[in-house]
């Protein structure tokens, strides 16, 4: 009886667990951990102005040295735009984890840190590292690579830790940097094709070059636009059907990875639904869905499912955000055809047949070319990648109560 009761514990404390899994795994946000601390107000509100609180919420591996009100006053003195801004504090987010454990016993005693500066590819050279050097008595400093081994800030304390996830520590002073503080062009001024080209999106950005849509994404950069830029390996995959479309088919798949407003990731995230695009024109609606599922957000159209993989620039009025695929409108390409019911039956072998009737061959009329200005055949395989990719989204909150009944149910027949 005892033996009874015992497997009955088990059974619900497993049910129990499995159901309250997913809860350990929530996502991080930065400004609602550094809200708890008065005295990094300032730094918490410019990670917001700046955009970069989203992008540190993105990222699973992470140490953010955060500079009490204090240190980001002599920042402010300076008077540099916001966008200027945003590099010397994106210089402050490392992109490993550095808890105050790690921080003391650093191998050989000094690391060289890639920051989030670095990541955007406006660091010339490695002024986009950060040195991080265990020093004696116990002490750790933090200097920029261009500092030729200075050190003027230290470690002060760990704020908070989420282990191999986020860390949150405080330094003593904001990290001097001449390439972080130099200059900054406004969004408005950016030549984005050059911008695409230097963070893996080359082959979009050139084939937008070469079309009458360069001017079109140009014409709306002052007024907002965010830009989907397919990655390189998506652009070279898709080639051969880009090259079936028409002159005018072409233009308005480029624009069609174009949103006519500044949507920056915080606004994707919170207004689901359908947008238009560049290439939206009355009757032409060449939209598409807005999706996410916690951080992860995708594109969907009636062909492809794609997701947003990394943020290149996200400053009003503009932002580019890179995705794994090409997106592919339903007023280009053909889309896939619905589940059909499954055949009736064939009558029985041994049904006898009326006298004199006889089975006609019918020869199959050969396929006729795709005219050039009518929808293409949409891939098969990017098919199967959108139905991929919403199985994926099955999550372990409906896997987990599933999993525990099983096992509940289990325990119960072992008992009988």
């Amino acid at each position: 009886m005892q033996l009874r009761s015992a497997a009955a514990v088990v059974a619900v404390v497993l049910s129990v667990a499995l159901l309250l899994l997913p809860n350990a795994t929530e996502a991080h946000n930065i400004t609602k951990i550094l809200a708890k601390y008065p005295q990094f107000s300032t730094f918490n509100h410019y990670l917001t102005e700046t955009h970069l609180a989203a992008e540190i919420n993105n990222r699973e591996t992470i140490t953010v040295c955060a500079v009490d009100n204090a240190g980001m006053a002599e920042l402010l003195s300076k008077h540099l735009s916001i966008y200027t801004i945003k590099n010397v504090i994106s210089l402050h987010v490392l992109l490993d984890y550095f808890g105050a454990k790690k921080l003391h016993q650093i191998t050989n005693g000094t690391a060289l840190a890639a920051t989030m500066f670095q990541a955007t590819g406006s660091a010339p050279g490695s002024t986009g590292f950060v040195n991080i050097t265990d020093l004696k008595g116990g002490k750790v400093g933090f200097g920029p690579a261009e500092n030729h081994g200075n050190l003027p800030a230290t470690f002060v304390k760990a704020v908070e830790e989420i282990p191999y996830n986020i860390s949150v520590i405080q330094i003593s002073t904001m990290l001097p940097s001449a390439a972080a503080e130099a200059p900054t062009p406004e969004p408005s001024q950016m030549n984005i094709t050059s911008l695409m080209s230097a963070h893996g999106c080359k082959v979009f950005a050139e084939t937008l070059l070469s079309s009458p849509a360069e001017k079109t994404f140009d014409d709306n950069v002052d007024g907002g636009l965010t830009v989907f830029c397919p990655g390189d390996d998506a652009m070279k995959n898709f080639a051969p059907k880009f090259k079936k479309l028409t002159a005018e088919g072409k233009q308005s798949l480029l624009e069609y990875h174009g949103v006519p407003v500044y949507q920056s990731m915080d606004s994707l995230k919170s207004n689901n639904g359908v947008m238009n695009t560049l290439a939206t024109d009355g009757s032409k609606k060449y939209d598409f869905v807005v999706q996410n599922d916690g951080n992860v957000v995708t594109l969907k159209t009636k062909i492809v499912t794609a997701k947003i993989t990394g943020t290149l620039i996200d400053e009003q009025p503009l932002a580019i955000f890179t995705i794994n695929k090409v997106l592919m409108p339903k007023e280009l390409f053909k889309t896939a055809p619905a589940d059909t019911p499954a055949p009736a039956p064939a009558p029985e072998a041994d049904a006898p047949s009326p006298k004199g009737s006889k089975k006609k061959k019918h020869k199959a009329s050969p396929a006729a070319d795709t005219p050039a200005d009518s929808p293409a055949d949409g891939p098969s395989d990017d098919v199967a990648d959108s139905t991929a990719d919403d199985n994926g989204a099955f999550s372990y909150s409906v896997v987990g109560p599933v999993v525990a009944g099983v096992l509940s149910m289990w325990f119960f027949f072992v008992l009988l």
